[in-house]
Protein backbone atom coordinates (compact mmCIF):
# COMPACT_ATOMS: atom_id res chain seq x y z
CA UNK A 1 0.00 0.00 0.00
CA UNK A 2 1.66 3.23 -0.97
CA UNK A 3 -0.66 5.39 0.01
CA UNK A 4 0.19 7.59 3.40
CA UNK A 5 -2.45 8.04 6.38
CA UNK A 6 -1.20 9.36 9.52
CA UNK A 7 -3.43 9.48 12.70
CA UNK A 8 -3.00 12.64 14.96
CA UNK A 9 -5.34 12.59 16.95
CA UNK A 10 -8.24 11.37 18.42
CA UNK A 11 -11.57 12.14 20.52
CA UNK A 12 -13.79 9.36 20.99
CA UNK A 13 -14.31 7.32 17.81
CA UNK A 14 -13.53 10.82 16.22
CA UNK A 15 -9.98 10.74 14.65
CA UNK A 16 -7.84 13.90 12.93
CA UNK A 17 -5.29 12.59 10.35
CA UNK A 18 -2.98 13.45 7.45
CA UNK A 19 -3.38 11.39 3.53
CA UNK A 20 -0.19 11.84 1.75
CA UNK A 21 -0.85 11.77 -1.74
CA UNK A 22 1.40 12.12 -4.92
CA UNK A 23 0.14 15.53 -5.04
CA UNK A 24 0.05 16.71 -2.00
CA UNK A 25 -1.66 16.38 1.77
CA UNK A 26 -5.12 16.11 2.96
CA UNK A 27 -6.11 17.12 6.69
CA UNK A 28 -8.47 14.91 7.61
CA UNK A 29 -11.54 15.14 8.55
CA UNK A 30 -11.92 16.63 4.63
CA UNK A 31 -14.98 17.65 2.48
CA UNK A 32 -14.33 17.01 -1.10
CA UNK A 33 -15.91 19.79 -3.34
CA UNK A 34 -17.43 17.87 -5.83
CA UNK A 35 -16.01 18.58 -9.82
CA UNK A 36 -17.85 15.75 -11.71
CA UNK A 37 -16.82 16.25 -15.00
CA UNK A 38 -13.76 18.16 -14.43
CA UNK A 39 -14.59 21.22 -12.73
CA UNK A 40 -16.57 22.41 -9.46
CA UNK A 41 -19.16 24.29 -11.01
CA UNK A 42 -19.10 28.20 -10.73
CA UNK A 43 -15.83 28.46 -9.19
CA UNK A 44 -12.72 28.64 -10.65
CA UNK A 45 -9.90 26.03 -8.71
CA UNK A 46 -7.73 28.88 -7.59
CA UNK A 47 -10.97 30.32 -5.79
CA UNK A 48 -11.94 26.50 -4.89
CA UNK A 49 -8.40 26.69 -3.40
CA UNK A 50 -9.43 29.11 -1.27
CA UNK A 51 -11.90 28.31 0.38
CA UNK A 52 -9.26 25.45 2.47
CA UNK A 53 -10.21 22.98 0.00
CA UNK A 54 -7.33 20.66 -0.41
CA UNK A 55 -9.06 17.74 -2.51
CA UNK A 56 -11.46 17.26 -5.51
CA UNK A 57 -14.26 14.67 -6.95
CA UNK A 58 -14.15 13.71 -10.27
CA UNK A 59 -16.35 10.97 -11.91
CA UNK A 60 -15.06 8.78 -14.21
CA UNK A 61 -17.79 7.84 -16.08
CA UNK A 62 -18.68 11.47 -17.16
CA UNK A 63 -15.09 12.17 -18.15
CA UNK A 64 -15.22 9.20 -20.20
CA UNK A 65 -17.96 10.05 -22.35
CA UNK A 66 -16.52 13.95 -22.77
CA UNK A 67 -14.14 14.62 -23.24
CA UNK A 68 -12.86 11.25 -22.82
CA UNK A 69 -10.28 9.63 -20.58
CA UNK A 70 -7.84 8.79 -23.31
CA UNK A 71 -7.98 12.57 -24.22
CA UNK A 72 -7.10 13.91 -20.92
CA UNK A 73 -4.25 11.35 -20.78
CA UNK A 74 -3.04 12.49 -23.48
CA UNK A 75 -3.15 16.37 -21.86
CA UNK A 76 -1.37 15.92 -18.88
CA UNK A 77 -4.10 13.90 -17.14
CA UNK A 78 -6.87 15.71 -15.21
CA UNK A 79 -4.80 17.55 -12.49
CA UNK A 80 -2.99 20.03 -15.59
CA UNK A 81 -6.30 19.51 -17.76
CA UNK A 82 -8.33 21.16 -15.19
CA UNK A 83 -5.19 23.24 -13.77
CA UNK A 84 -5.73 21.84 -10.59
CA UNK A 85 -2.17 21.12 -8.80
CA UNK A 86 -3.39 19.25 -5.75
CA UNK A 87 -4.76 15.88 -5.13
CA UNK A 88 -7.86 14.35 -6.95
CA UNK A 89 -10.21 11.40 -5.68
CA UNK A 90 -12.45 9.92 -8.56
CA UNK A 91 -15.85 8.01 -8.52
CA UNK A 92 -15.89 4.77 -10.27
CA UNK A 93 -18.64 5.22 -12.10
CA UNK A 94 -20.48 2.86 -9.85
CA UNK A 95 -23.29 5.56 -8.46
CA UNK A 96 -24.23 6.05 -11.89
CA UNK A 97 -25.01 2.29 -11.94
CA UNK A 98 -27.99 3.33 -9.63
CA UNK A 99 -28.80 6.75 -11.12
CA UNK A 100 -28.88 5.63 -14.71
CA UNK A 101 -30.67 2.52 -14.40
CA UNK A 102 -32.68 3.38 -17.46
CA UNK A 103 -29.86 4.16 -19.27
CA UNK A 104 -27.90 0.70 -18.56
CA UNK A 105 -27.58 -2.95 -18.85
CA UNK A 106 -26.20 -5.03 -15.76
CA UNK A 107 -24.38 -8.23 -15.76
CA UNK A 108 -22.02 -10.09 -13.87
CA UNK A 109 -19.19 -9.12 -15.88
CA UNK A 110 -20.08 -5.37 -15.90
CA UNK A 111 -22.19 -2.60 -16.94
CA UNK A 112 -23.01 -0.92 -20.68
CA UNK A 113 -24.71 2.44 -20.65
CA UNK A 114 -26.26 4.60 -23.07
CA UNK A 115 -24.70 7.81 -23.07
CA UNK A 116 -27.33 10.41 -21.75
CA UNK A 117 -25.53 13.11 -24.02
CA UNK A 118 -25.79 11.15 -27.76
CA UNK A 119 -27.62 7.86 -27.26
CA UNK A 120 -23.56 6.34 -27.81
CA UNK A 121 -23.09 2.83 -26.06
CA UNK A 122 -20.09 2.12 -23.54
CA UNK A 123 -19.08 -0.90 -21.41
CA UNK A 124 -17.63 0.12 -17.83
CA UNK A 125 -15.69 -2.91 -16.09
CA UNK A 126 -13.88 -3.20 -13.01
CA UNK A 127 -10.69 -3.16 -15.29
CA UNK A 128 -11.94 -0.35 -16.95
CA UNK A 129 -13.16 1.98 -14.58
CA UNK A 130 -9.30 1.36 -12.80
CA UNK A 131 -7.66 2.06 -15.93
CA UNK A 132 -9.86 5.56 -16.92
CA UNK A 133 -9.06 6.43 -13.13
CA UNK A 134 -5.02 5.56 -14.33
CA UNK A 135 -5.50 7.26 -16.93
CA UNK A 136 -7.15 10.51 -15.31
CA UNK A 137 -4.13 9.94 -12.93
CA UNK A 138 -6.06 10.38 -10.00
CA UNK A 139 -4.54 10.28 -6.41
CA UNK A 140 -6.94 8.07 -4.86
CA UNK A 141 -8.72 5.35 -7.24
CA UNK A 142 -12.34 3.97 -6.22
CA UNK A 143 -13.48 0.71 -7.11
CA UNK A 144 -16.33 -0.36 -9.00
CA UNK A 145 -19.64 -1.04 -7.47
CA UNK A 146 -23.40 -0.97 -7.87
CA UNK A 147 -24.57 1.16 -5.26
CA UNK A 148 -27.40 -0.26 -3.82
CA UNK A 149 -30.75 1.93 -4.50
CA UNK A 150 -32.88 2.74 -1.34
CA UNK A 151 -35.87 1.11 -0.73
CA UNK A 152 -34.49 -2.61 -1.13
CA UNK A 153 -35.26 -5.94 0.42
CA UNK A 154 -32.08 -7.82 2.25
CA UNK A 155 -32.11 -10.71 -0.89
CA UNK A 156 -31.77 -7.85 -3.55
CA UNK A 157 -29.15 -5.77 -1.06
CA UNK A 158 -27.66 -8.95 -0.20
CA UNK A 159 -27.15 -10.05 -4.35
CA UNK A 160 -25.88 -6.75 -5.28
CA UNK A 161 -23.47 -6.26 -2.35
CA UNK A 162 -21.68 -9.53 -3.68
CA UNK A 163 -21.83 -8.30 -6.77
CA UNK A 164 -19.53 -5.24 -5.95
CA UNK A 165 -17.28 -7.23 -3.56
CA UNK A 166 -16.49 -9.63 -6.66
CA UNK A 167 -15.84 -6.20 -8.73
CA UNK A 168 -13.67 -4.94 -5.88
CA UNK A 169 -11.56 -8.00 -6.09
CA UNK A 170 -10.73 -7.55 -9.64
CA UNK A 171 -10.46 -4.10 -9.45
CA UNK A 172 -7.60 -4.68 -6.99
CA UNK A 173 -5.90 -6.97 -9.32
CA UNK A 174 -6.17 -4.30 -12.39
CA UNK A 175 -5.04 -1.65 -10.36
CA UNK A 176 -1.03 -0.27 -10.62
CA UNK A 177 0.26 0.12 -7.06
CA UNK A 178 2.36 3.19 -7.14
CA UNK A 179 3.89 6.18 -4.42
CA UNK A 180 1.17 8.35 -3.59
CA UNK A 181 -1.37 6.69 -5.34
CA UNK A 182 -4.12 4.68 -3.18
CA UNK A 183 -7.21 2.28 -4.26
CA UNK A 184 -10.28 2.66 -1.55
CA UNK A 185 -12.79 -0.45 -1.50
CA UNK A 186 -16.78 0.46 -0.95
CA UNK A 187 -18.15 -1.09 2.01
CA UNK A 188 -21.71 -1.85 0.43
CA UNK A 189 -24.97 -3.83 2.20
CA UNK A 190 -27.63 -1.15 2.60
CA UNK A 191 -28.87 -0.66 6.14
CA UNK A 192 -28.47 -4.65 6.99
CA UNK A 193 -25.70 -5.16 9.28
CA UNK A 194 -24.66 -8.85 8.65
CA UNK A 195 -24.62 -7.36 5.02
CA UNK A 196 -22.14 -4.55 6.33
CA UNK A 197 -19.84 -7.09 8.34
CA UNK A 198 -19.22 -9.51 5.48
CA UNK A 199 -18.99 -6.84 3.23
CA UNK A 200 -16.34 -5.34 5.11
CA UNK A 201 -14.63 -8.81 5.66
CA UNK A 202 -14.71 -9.51 1.73
CA UNK A 203 -12.70 -6.19 1.77
CA UNK A 204 -10.00 -6.44 4.17
CA UNK A 205 -9.02 -9.53 2.86
CA UNK A 206 -8.61 -8.15 -0.19
CA UNK A 207 -6.83 -5.20 1.18
CA UNK A 208 -7.02 -1.84 0.21
CA UNK A 209 -5.45 1.89 0.93
CA UNK A 210 -8.77 3.34 2.49
CA UNK A 211 -12.20 1.87 2.81
CA UNK A 212 -15.64 4.21 2.10
CA UNK A 213 -18.85 3.79 2.85
CA UNK A 214 -21.21 3.74 -0.42
CA UNK A 215 -25.18 3.01 -0.34
CA UNK A 216 -26.46 5.45 2.18
CA UNK A 217 -27.60 9.45 1.79
CA UNK A 218 -29.86 7.50 -0.84
CA UNK A 219 -33.16 7.98 1.11
CA UNK A 220 -32.86 5.89 4.14
CA UNK A 221 -33.01 9.55 6.15
CA UNK A 222 -30.67 10.00 8.67
CA UNK A 223 -31.66 7.89 11.88
CA UNK A 224 -30.58 4.91 9.48
CA UNK A 225 -28.06 6.41 8.10
CA UNK A 226 -26.32 6.86 11.72
CA UNK A 227 -27.63 3.42 12.76
CA UNK A 228 -25.77 1.89 9.87
CA UNK A 229 -22.48 3.79 10.22
CA UNK A 230 -22.72 2.69 14.21
CA UNK A 231 -22.85 -0.75 13.21
CA UNK A 232 -20.35 -0.20 10.32
CA UNK A 233 -17.35 1.83 11.14
CA UNK A 234 -15.68 0.15 13.87
CA UNK A 235 -15.30 -2.70 11.89
CA UNK A 236 -13.10 -0.99 9.72
CA UNK A 237 -9.08 -1.29 10.07
CA UNK A 238 -8.11 1.80 12.19
CA UNK A 239 -4.85 2.51 10.15
CA UNK A 240 -7.00 3.20 6.89
CA UNK A 241 -8.90 6.14 6.02
CA UNK A 242 -12.81 5.86 6.17
CA UNK A 243 -14.96 7.83 3.54
CA UNK A 244 -18.52 8.66 3.43
CA UNK A 245 -19.69 8.94 -0.08
CA UNK A 246 -22.24 11.58 -1.03
CA UNK A 247 -22.82 13.15 2.32
CA UNK A 248 -24.36 15.83 3.09
CA UNK A 249 -25.69 17.99 4.99
CA UNK A 250 -23.21 19.87 7.48
CA UNK A 251 -25.33 17.99 10.55
CA UNK A 252 -24.90 14.65 8.66
CA UNK A 253 -20.95 15.26 8.26
CA UNK A 254 -20.70 16.74 11.90
CA UNK A 255 -22.33 13.37 13.24
CA UNK A 256 -20.36 11.37 10.91
CA UNK A 257 -16.83 12.63 12.26
CA UNK A 258 -18.28 12.14 15.67
CA UNK A 259 -18.78 8.00 14.90
CA UNK A 260 -15.45 8.06 13.60
CA UNK A 261 -15.37 9.24 9.35
CA UNK A 262 -12.54 11.01 7.73
CA UNK A 263 -13.44 11.93 4.21
CA UNK A 264 -16.99 12.84 2.34
CA UNK A 265 -18.31 14.28 -0.39
CA UNK A 266 -21.46 15.61 -1.60
CA UNK A 267 -23.11 18.03 -4.80
CA UNK A 268 -24.94 19.93 -2.13
CA UNK A 269 -23.26 23.00 -1.58
CA UNK A 270 -22.38 23.67 -5.25
CA UNK A 271 -25.71 22.77 -6.55
CA UNK A 272 -27.41 25.06 -3.27
CA UNK A 273 -25.43 27.81 -4.24
CA UNK A 274 -27.10 27.49 -8.26
CA UNK A 275 -30.15 27.58 -6.87
CA UNK A 276 -30.04 30.71 -4.25
CA UNK A 277 -29.55 28.79 -1.14
CA UNK A 278 -26.90 29.35 1.04
CA UNK A 279 -25.96 27.60 3.76
CA UNK A 280 -24.93 29.63 7.32
CA UNK A 281 -24.26 29.11 11.32
CA UNK A 282 -27.91 29.87 12.32
CA UNK A 283 -29.40 27.46 9.21
CA UNK A 284 -30.22 27.80 5.61
CA UNK A 285 -31.15 31.11 3.88
CA UNK A 286 -33.13 31.56 0.66
CA UNK A 287 -32.04 34.33 -1.15
CA UNK A 288 -34.27 34.19 -3.80
CA UNK A 289 -37.00 35.47 -1.13
CA UNK A 290 -37.81 38.90 -1.13
CA UNK A 291 -37.64 39.68 2.77
CA UNK A 292 -34.04 39.78 1.43
CA UNK A 293 -34.01 42.74 -0.69
CA UNK A 294 -33.37 45.62 1.52
CA UNK A 295 -31.14 43.49 3.80
CA UNK A 296 -27.51 45.55 3.93
CA UNK A 297 -26.36 42.33 6.24
CA UNK A 298 -24.29 39.75 4.93
CA UNK A 299 -25.42 35.75 4.57
CA UNK A 300 -23.18 35.52 7.43
CA UNK A 301 -21.81 37.96 9.66
CA UNK A 302 -19.07 35.38 11.00
CA UNK A 303 -18.12 34.45 7.55
CA UNK A 304 -15.01 35.48 5.94
CA UNK A 305 -15.84 34.64 2.15
CA UNK A 306 -15.95 37.12 -0.34
CA UNK A 307 -19.56 37.19 -0.72
CA UNK A 308 -20.24 38.06 2.99
CA UNK A 309 -16.87 40.23 3.16
CA UNK A 310 -17.86 41.84 -0.12
CA UNK A 311 -21.65 42.01 -0.53
CA UNK A 312 -24.98 42.05 1.02
CA UNK A 313 -27.87 39.98 1.44
CA UNK A 314 -29.68 42.17 -0.66
CA UNK A 315 -27.12 42.59 -3.22
CA UNK A 316 -27.01 38.89 -3.74
CA UNK A 317 -31.18 39.04 -4.03
CA UNK A 318 -30.70 41.10 -7.08
CA UNK A 319 -28.32 39.03 -8.72
CA UNK A 320 -30.48 36.04 -8.43
CA UNK A 321 -33.84 37.82 -9.17
CA UNK A 322 -31.86 39.01 -12.41
CA UNK A 323 -30.44 35.60 -13.29
CA UNK A 324 -26.76 37.03 -13.10
CA UNK A 325 -24.36 34.84 -13.28
CA UNK A 326 -22.41 36.15 -9.92
CA UNK A 327 -24.69 35.31 -7.92
CA UNK A 328 -24.81 31.78 -8.48
CA UNK A 329 -20.30 32.28 -8.17
CA UNK A 330 -20.88 34.18 -4.87
CA UNK A 331 -23.04 31.60 -3.24
CA UNK A 332 -21.48 28.55 -4.23
CA UNK A 333 -18.17 29.88 -2.77
CA UNK A 334 -20.31 30.96 0.38
CA UNK A 335 -21.11 27.99 0.60
CA UNK A 336 -17.90 25.90 -0.08
CA UNK A 337 -16.36 28.29 2.35
CA UNK A 338 -18.46 27.45 4.94
CA UNK A 339 -18.10 23.70 4.38
CA UNK A 340 -14.81 23.81 5.00
CA UNK A 341 -15.18 26.35 8.18
CA UNK A 342 -17.41 23.20 9.45
CA UNK A 343 -13.94 21.02 8.69
CA UNK A 344 -11.47 23.22 9.93
CA UNK A 345 -13.75 23.49 13.16
CA UNK A 346 -13.85 19.65 13.46
CA UNK A 347 -10.36 19.38 13.36
CA UNK A 348 -9.40 21.73 15.80
CA UNK A 349 -11.99 20.09 18.09
CA UNK A 350 -10.41 16.96 17.99
CA UNK A 351 -7.25 17.95 18.61
CA UNK A 352 -7.92 19.94 21.19
CA UNK A 353 -10.28 17.23 22.90
CA UNK A 354 -13.11 19.80 22.78
CA UNK A 355 -15.57 17.70 20.49
CA UNK A 356 -18.58 17.51 22.77
CA UNK A 357 -18.51 21.65 23.38
CA UNK A 358 -18.04 22.25 19.90
CA UNK A 359 -20.92 19.72 18.49
CA UNK A 360 -22.96 21.19 21.14
CA UNK A 361 -22.31 24.37 20.05
CA UNK A 362 -22.86 23.61 16.70
CA UNK A 363 -26.01 21.66 16.95
CA UNK A 364 -27.57 24.91 19.43
CA UNK A 365 -26.36 27.94 16.40
CA UNK A 366 -28.33 24.74 13.38
CA UNK A 367 -31.63 24.51 16.39
CA UNK A 368 -31.40 28.11 16.65
CA UNK A 369 -32.16 28.41 20.25
CA UNK A 370 -31.99 32.47 21.48
CA UNK A 371 -30.52 33.61 18.30
CA UNK A 372 -33.44 36.07 15.84
CA UNK A 373 -34.46 34.48 13.39
CA UNK A 374 -32.77 35.09 10.02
Amino acid sequence: MSLSFDLLGSDGPARRGRIATAHGTVETPAFMPVGTAGTVKAMLPQSVAETGAEIVLGNTFHLMLRPGAERVAALGGLHKFMNWPGPILTDSGGFQVMSLKELRKLDPDGVTFRSPIDGSEHRLTPERSIEIQRLLDADITMSFDECTTWPVEEPAAASSMRLSMKWAERGKRAFTDRPGYGLFGIVQGSVFPALRAESVTALTAIGFDGYAIGGLAVGEGQEMMFATLDTTVPMLPAGRPRYLMGVGRPADIVGAVARGIDMFDCVMPTRAGRTAQAFTRRGELNLRNARHRDDPRPIDERCTCPACSHHSRAYLHHLIRSEEILGSMLLTWHNLHYYQDIMRGLRGAIESGSLSHWIAAFAGEQDLGDIPPL
